[in-house]
């Protein structure tokens, strides 16, 4: 599979593989879990021909990226290291967009940072008391059981779950589902994926979002997969109801991963929203 991973930063003194691709108008694609940037691969084109500026990274502990013996890698942890990549790369201000748990990150980024955002687009985000979801609670219930279970058992898990995160279950196998399956497996990778991703299926992030979200002043955009097996479409409207202002997008015949099911529909309505939200 193609990598949009070309350049490396070192935040903080750990490796985060990181990726820029275009040239114009800044925009961050954040990714969630269990993935990595490549869930970006089909969007990435779209915007860069229409004169994006586009930035990529593995979160860490994710993907490419390094996976620490003892580090915060939290949605908070991950929210702060927006910040330190913007200073990284020179960028005041941008055009977020947050994926899953990136997309938490993202919206913890907005409230603390709202001056360094031209807009905020999130899509399929746990939320409120969403997660972990019903599908991934016992995982995270046993987490540490499961990061020393058999490689082969553990796989298989993760096949599983990874086919329920898109609508055409025919994506999710051969190649692509190998390229999902890699980082979160062997004899690193599958007990980092249990430390850094799902030890951190916690409600305890976003259980006071009623409260928190009706202060955000700034364009935001919700997108949706109709079939999401993970969050329910409900926490949608709810995040629309509580987020001032806010757009809403259903994509019909997607799921968890919306990018997988329809990276067209996605890219336009990134292009659309960033095209108005653009500073004159």
């Amino acid at each position: 599979m193609t990598t949009l991973l070309n350049e490396v930063a070192l935040i903080n003194g750990r490796r985060i593989a990181t990726g820029r691709h275009g040239e114009g108008v800044p925009v961050l694609l954040l990714h969630g879990t269990p993935a990595h940037s490549i869930i970006w691969r089909n969007v990435v084109p779209r915007l860069t021909a229409a004169g994006l500026h586009v930035h990529v990274f593995d979160l860490l502990g994710f993907g490419a990226s390094e996976f620490p013996r003892e580090a915060d890698t939290s949605v908070v942890a991950q929210s702060q290291l927006i910040a330190e990549l913007l200073d990284h790369w020179g960028l005041p201000q941008i055009h977020l967009v947050g994926h899953d748990i990136g997309g938490v990150s993202a919206l913890l980024f907005a409230l603390e940072h709202p001056q360094r955002l031209h807009s905020l687009t999130i899509a399929d985000a746990p939320s409120y008391d969403s997660w972990p979801s019903p599908a991934w609670r016992g995982i995270h219930e046993q987490f540490a059981d499961h990061a020393r279970m058999a490689a082969d058992e553990h796989r298989a898990l993760m096949a599983r779950q990874m086919a329920m995160a898109v609508f055409d279950k025919n994506l999710m196998q051969g190649a692509l589902l190998e390229a999902y399956l890699a980082p979160i497996s062997g004899v690193i990778g599958q007990p980092a994926f249990y430390q850094h991703q799902v030890a951190h299926y916690d409600s305890r992030y976003t259980r006071d979002f009623e409260q928190r979200l009706v202060t955000l002043n700034l364009p935001v955009q919700i997108l949706w997969g109709a079939e999401d097996e993970w969050q329910p479409l409900d926490y949608a409207h709810r995040l629309h109801r509580d987020i001032p202002g806010a757009v809403l997008h259903v994509v019909e015949k997607a799921g968890h991963f919306l990018m997988e099911d329809a990276p067209e529909q996605v890219s336009d309505y990134l292009l659309g929203f960033i095209r108005q939200a653009r500073p004159t």
